[in-house]
């Protein structure tokens, strides 16, 4: 192959500013069309888990959301503006984001250029990321990133004739909105805000994230279901459920900020199945129930915590454990009487938390199972304590299984989800991993077998069939907070502004 310098003499500058480690973290490129796409092409050869990676973002008719969305997808976060995105790198330890080179050609063609570049400064004002943004000297926005310590590179070659971006579709027909180029139908959108196309476009912002990274129409077409509230053209749903038939999950229901019929019960911090009711706690440290089947409110937990519920934990008695913010133990009794040896362990656990807190909760028959700070998990039963060091870092989500050989799954900060049976040493390989934070994981035993829903900070949902070693993905687009699965096996996410029941095609 030829030599860098030989084909590009611009590559060879770029390269000696990524290997420069008092470089700044924004370099510019004029002069050089194709530089940023060619050199994506040709990237690290380097090979391993912490390598470089060169993301490629095309700016051409993006607008600074739709740019927003494709970085922070390239980054492992999830974010609804940029200012979240740029929240989020600021306030999140993720390795990827240090281990990113951007590469972003033709910001003079973007659909808001200076907003555009306003992102990218902020972004490498971080320090967590490289930017590299291709411009064109005397626009606002090269002026504008201009300011300040930057790097530059110029070719002095001249501009190619930037290829024109994708128009927009017709905004209020469904089936035109998930079949068109997803920058188009964003961008459309952000410049129409005085038109909500019969609750699409709010869907669309909503959701957006994963949208545009949806590989098919029918993927759209389910993410837009998943979030459309019962303000939206009752035309919509129909014809939405239509185009998702092909794709692997079914709605059964959603409630989206601003329902009223049924109520949005509110943002769902936590979840968890309790035979046909779901329980819900919101930000403030209420518990709504819900019917499973069809979201109907049915009342609210009555419980002495005040502030945030971080997890919840039906027990088989019908007792409600729940763990609050500071991690200290709090027990709903059900309304059947309770056996005094369970009385006797949830006391103990009570007892050792307010001295050790805990950081994630489950229980079973017999069993209350709770993560901690140091990347342990404990399980307080019937028999004794067992305890087992499973994470690197603090442990995040615990699910308990209740089936002929009961298991506990936890999930923790180094992404990582592990098996682990009481009593008997872990499962050595995860039973799930991405490099991003577990935040929420449900298990229950269903009539197919046991069942597990883990959630991730970058916005993915998996539910395993553990004893099948199948899974099947879910992306609703927004930061997921909690994930709850069902006795008959359908899948609950909670959102910020949205809760779904979704239930796979063939069950």
């Amino acid at each position: 192959m030829p030599s860098v310098r030989a084909e590009r003499p611009g590559a060879a500058a770029l390269l000696g500013w990524l290997t420069d480690p008092d470089a700044p973290r924004l370099c510019l490129v004029t002069g050089a069309p194709g530089l940023l796409t060619w050199l994506a092409a040709h990237g690290p050869r380097a090979a391993g888990r912490h390598r470089t990676v060169r993301a490629l973002v095309p700016l051409t008719g993006r607008t600074a959301l739709g740019a927003a969305w494709a970085v922070a997808d390239h980054l492992g976060v999830v974010a609804g503006s940029p200012d979240d995105l740029v929240r989020a790198l600021a306030t999140t330890d993720t390795g990827r984001a240090a281990r990113t080179v951007l590469l972003l050609p033709a910001l003079h063609t973007a659909a808001e250029p200076l907003a555009v570049a306003r992102l990218l400064k902020d972004l490498a004002a971080l320090g967590r990321v490289r930017v590299v943004a291709e411009t064109l000297p005397g626009t606002p926005e090269h002026t504008l990133l201009a300011e300040g310590r930057v790097a530059v590179v110029d070719e002095d070659r001249p501009a190619e004739t930037p290829q024109p971006a994708p128009l927009p579709p017709d905004l209020s027909d469904p089936r035109a909105v998930c079949t068109a180029d997803p920058v188009a139908v964003t961008t459309g959108y952000v410049q129409d805000p005085a038109d909500d196309h019969g609750g699409l476009r709010s869907a669309w912002l909503r959701a957006g994230q994963a949208l545009c990274a949806a590989r098919t129409p029918a993927d759209r077409a389910l993410g837009l279901l998943a979030v459309l509230g019962d303000r939206a053209d009752p035309r919509l749903r129909p014809a939405l459920e239509e185009l998702a038939a092909t794709a692997p999950w079914r709605v059964r229901w959603t409630r989206v900020a601003g329902d009223v019929a049924p109520p949005w019960p509110g943002p769902a911090a936590a979840l968890a199945a309790q035979e046909g009711t779901l329980l819900v706690a919101d930000l403030g440290g209420t518990v709504h129930l819900l019917a499973a089947a069809d979201a109907r409110p049915l009342g609210r937990l009555d419980h002495p915590v005040t502030g945030r519920v971080t997890s919840l934990a039906p027990a088989p008695d019908g007792t409600v454990l729940l763990l609050d913010e500071r991690g200290r133990l709090h027990t709903v009794r059900g309304t059947k009487p309770r056996p005094p040896y369970l009385q006797r362990l949830t006391e103990a656990v009570s007892t050792t938390l307010s001295r050790h807190p805990g950081t994630a909760l489950a229980a079973i028959a017999g069993s209350v199972v709770v993560g901690d700070r140091l990347g342990s998990v404990h399980a307080f039963g019937l028999t004794g304590l067992h305890q087992a060091a499973l994470h690197s870092g603090r442990v995040t989500a615990v699910a308990a299984v209740e089936s002929a050989t009961p298991f506990v799954c936890s999930g923790g900060t180094d992404g990582t989800v592990r098996r682990w049976t009481p009593g008997r040493a872990p499962d050595p390989a995860p039973l799930a991993e991405r490099p991003s934070p577990v935040v929420s994981l449900s298990a229950t035993e269903t009539p197919h077998g046991p069942v597990l829903a883990v959630a991730w900070a970058d916005g993915t949902v998996r539910v395993h069939r553990p004893e099948q070693g199948a899974h099947l993905d879910f992306r609703p687009g927004p930061p997921v907070r909690s994930v709850a699965v069902t006795p008959d096996g359908a899948l609950v996410v909670g959102l910020d502004e949205a809760l779904v029941r979704l239930e796979r095609d063939g069950g």
